[in-house]
């Protein structure tokens, strides 16, 4: 074993070369057969992945919450030469007795924007514990230097006690500094978008009843061959409202989607960014722009292709701006796919087998490690909009 390989078995990770996948077993999902390629970019043993951020010059950023795992571990982190690095410190990252509002406590989605900065949905939850006022927060770094620059805490009315703010997506072209938009999908029921202007950390919920944020009922999934009905008093799977986010690639349209729904949604940024702008414009704003597939993470590229997390195929797809969805990556390995991320020539995956956990199978921890980070090679090189990861 070689240096680097000890660095990685040290820090519970391994890079693994790519693989076809035409010797691989064949899919459990339903599917006729794998399809595509993946490389192993990490595996993680501990607490599972969720958000993944590329920063444009290839430094590789994920987030490891604690809604579901109280973990002790970094809940944000660097994956730099083959191990794990707390972000931007260690201090921050790990736990420790500093007030909610001075550390990250539950990292979940992740993103960049149009000048490569990383920003994170803190969803401030602790398993087993209610959210802290001050632990639910939009997180912003600067790459270049490590440093916060913005630490926007989120507060009631915009902010809930059943609040999941599940991803976000950061748009520089409306307000002064920019705007956020967030994805609470709800730990309850009731789930809304969040909008933070960053300048004056101004922020409101938005859409809390429309239709296109609300999970549907009696929606069916069927995961790893299993036909699962959402009920969200007697939950088999994870399920929410809004949750799916991502811009499009000129950040005029904001793309989003339920978890526990097949449907994709739009509002122009221009409508959701005016916080002078009603309820009832910003429904009348809605696009529904009909059927995908089931998705916890959506990327959109240059081209405004949306990249789709699959989780009901074993699957990666991607539409096109036409409607016509193809797939990337089907694999039996790719189980939940969660975070997000395209680059000029890959899209990146976190796989966070959520599906698996107790509270959704009788008790029992199905969930096997090691936990993959993967990405799978797009099909045309593209130049990346920047503002465009998951969760």
């Amino acid at each position: 074993m070689n240096r680097r390989d000890l660095f990685a078995a040290a820090a519970g990770v391994a890079l693994v070369p790519v693989l076809p996948l035409a010797a691989r077993a064949e899919t459990v999902s339903g599917d006729t057969a794998p399809d595509g390629a993946f490389e192993i970019v990490a595996e993680f043993y501990g607490p599972g992945p969720s958000g993944i951020a590329i920063t444009p010059d290839g430094r590789i950023f994920v987030g490891f919450p604690r809604h579901a795992d109280n973990h002790r571990k970094a809940t944000l982190a660097e994956l730099k030469n083959g191990t794990v690095i707390p972000y931007p410190t260690a201090a921050i990252s790990l736990p420790s007795d500093a007030a909610p509002e001075h550390k990250l406590v539950s990292i979940h989605g992740m993103t960049t924007d149009s000048l490569g900065r990383l920003w994170a949905i803190d969803d401030g939850k602790m398993a087993g514990h209610p959210i802290a006022p001050g632990a639910a927060k939009v997180i912003g770094i600067d790459p270049k230097t490590d440093r916060v620059i913005a630490n926007i805490v989120l507060t009631a009315p915009a902010m809930r006690p059943d609040s999941h703010m599940n991803d976000l997506r950061v748009d520089l072209t409306h307000g002064a500094k920019g705007t956020v938009y967030i994805a609470d999908s709800s730990f309850g029921t009731s789930p809304a978008l969040v909008v933070v202007d960053i300048a004056t950390g101004h922020q409101r919920r938005v859409l809390a009843g429309h239709p296109s944020t609300q999970a549907e009922k009696g929606f069916l999934a069927v995961l790893e061959g299993r036909p699962l009905r959402y009920d969200p008093a007697h939950q088999t799977f994870p399920g929410g409202g809004a949750d799916s986010i991502t811009l499009s690639a000129d950040s005029t349209l904001l793309y989003y989607s339920p978890l526990t729904s097949r449907r994709l949604y739009s509002i122009p940024t221009a409508l959701i960014s005016n916080f002078d702008a009603t309820e009832a414009k910003l429904a009348a704003g809605v696009v529904d722009h009909g059927e995908k597939v089931m998705t916890d993470g959506l990327a959109t590229d240059a081209e405004d292709r949306i990249y789709l997390t699959a989780g009901e195929h074993d699957a990666i797809m991607r539409r096109d701006p036409d409607g016509n969805v193809e797939v990337i990556v089907r694999d039996p390995r790719i189980i939940w796919p969660d975070g997000i991320f395209v680059t000029g020539t890959h899209v990146y995956c976190t796989l966070g087998q959520w599906n698996r956990l107790p509270g959704f199978n009788g008790g029992r921890e199905l969930r096997q490690q090691p936990y993959l980070l993967i990405r799978s090679p797009v099909t045309q090189p593209t130049i990346v909009n920047q503002a465009n990861t998951n969760s």
